[in-house]
């Protein structure tokens, strides 16, 4: 098998790869018979010299190799017919700035496989980047906080040169003794709490959060059930949520009745309650005035989101009153985080990471066995047709 890394082509730039270049040289030596080529590029944050030095080849024509992975949509034009691609497809949900791309792997009978659905028997997801846009985004969440009351200056995270450069920024943090929510268990609530950590932010029950006072900054961790309750006021539980979240509503505002910051991570599943509205945020006992939202949802579960913000311009004033973008150093403005791709900003370090799960969990399966048929249940298409647990996505590329 002949495999290549792509280069990416979707603008803005994206300077992450799949594989680094000490990985590439990893997986070589696991696996003898395969060849692995690299496509040259002029952004990548691992420069082109970095692969040579360590003997891997460049190539700029990748028809004669098998495979071809990336990280995000490739565009139309340097789709070759009849390949294996890999990469973050943002289809499956059926958006619909990518239907053409759906459509235009169809008919060029290519077979797709998307990182986003690689999951072990459990449905849990084997790759992403999460951990990264977590880590980013807290960090981010902090630099809005500092800007927002002038008590401290960040770098920004995409100007720092790595995960190094970007700790040792986080020595300049000053914080009152504020108390700070944090919300999200998976991969981007785990890569906030693991700076949150490194900070040295003291962690507290959610009792304690809401009826004592601190002398430090504090914060607390919230899972599903701290923040949402069923409308009926009858025992509750996560399966039940998961379920019925029809049946509950939220219970964030005793929350944000004594929280400064707010750092959300959690995934939201269409249904669920929203966390606060905008007239939650019009109320005086709101006390949240700096928002990181590393999920990103706009216009939905977090009021304050109503627009993404960008890796140069990360953040933005909401004004709970007017519901309109205002100037964030305003006392009652709130100031927004909601880059919605972070992992960009630490290139080096979210590929690396990256590409350690790729080794892991996923070149066994498509380079050795794969008993659990994980890259199978990962193929949106192939030989020009939906695979069948894609077939939902029939009507979205045919109504075009």
């Amino acid at each position: 098998m002949k495999i290549a890394l792509l280069r990416e082509g979707k603008i803005p730039a994206d300077k992450r790869v799949a594989l680094s270049p000490k990985q590439c040289l990893e997986v070589l030596n696991q696996y003898p018979g395969l060849v692995l080529v690299v496509q040259p590029s002029p952004i990548r944050k691992f420069k082109d010299q970095d692969y040579l030095d360590l003997g891997i080849v460049l190539q700029e024509d990748l028809s004669d190799c098998d495979v071809l992975i990336g990280v995000k949509e490739v565009p139309k034009k340097d789709l070759i017919p009849h390949k294996t691609y890999f990469y973050f497809s943002h289809t499956i949900k059926e958006q619909p700035y990518n239907k053409l791309l759906l459509l235009k792997m169809l008919s060029l009978n290519i077979r797709m496989i998307d990182y986003e659905v690689l999951t072990n028997q459990k449905s849990k997801r084997l790759i992403g980047f999460g951990r990264y846009a977590g880590i980013v985004g807290c960090y981010n969440g902090f630099l809005a906080y500092g800007k927002r009351t002038s008590s401290f200056s960040l770098k920004p995270a995409h100007l720092c040169e790595d995960r190094k450069e970007l700790e040792i920024e986080l020595r300049k943090i000053q914080l009152e003794p504020i108390k700070i929510i944090l919300t999200g268990s998976g991969r981007v609530g785990n890569g906030i709490l693991e700076l949150i950590n490194i900070i040295g932010i003291k962690q507290v029950s959610p009792d304690e959060f809401l009826n004592k006072s601190f002398d430090q900054p504090v914060f607390v961790h919230l899972n599903t059930l701290d923040y949402n309750k069923r409308i009926n006021g009858s025992a509750s539980s996560k399966s039940d949520f998961y379920t019925n979240p029809g049946s509950y509503q939220s219970d964030f505002l005793k929350f944000a009745k004594t929280a400064e910051m707010f750092i959300a991570g959690h995934y939201y599943a269409s249904g669920s309650p929203f966390l606060f509205t905008r007239e939650d945020a019009k109320s005086k006992e709101f006390k949240i005035r700096t928002v990181a939202d590393v999920s990103c949802d706009i216009n939905g579960p977090i009021a304050c989101t109503i627009q993404p913000s960008t890796i140069q311009n990360p953040i933005y004033g909401y004004n709970p009153l007017t519901e309109f973008i205002d100037d964030y150093a305003k006392p009652d403005v709130i100031a927004v985080m909601a880059v919605d791709n972070l992992p960009c900003e630490l290139p080096k370090d979210s590929s690396i990471d990256f590409g350690a799960e790729l080794i892991k969990h996923i070149l066994p399966c498509l380079l050795s066995t794969d008993p659990h048929k994980v890259i199978e249940r990962a193929t949106i298409c192939e030989n020009g047709k939906l695979t069948e647990q894609f077939s939902y996505l029939e009507s979205y590329v045919m109504d075009s």
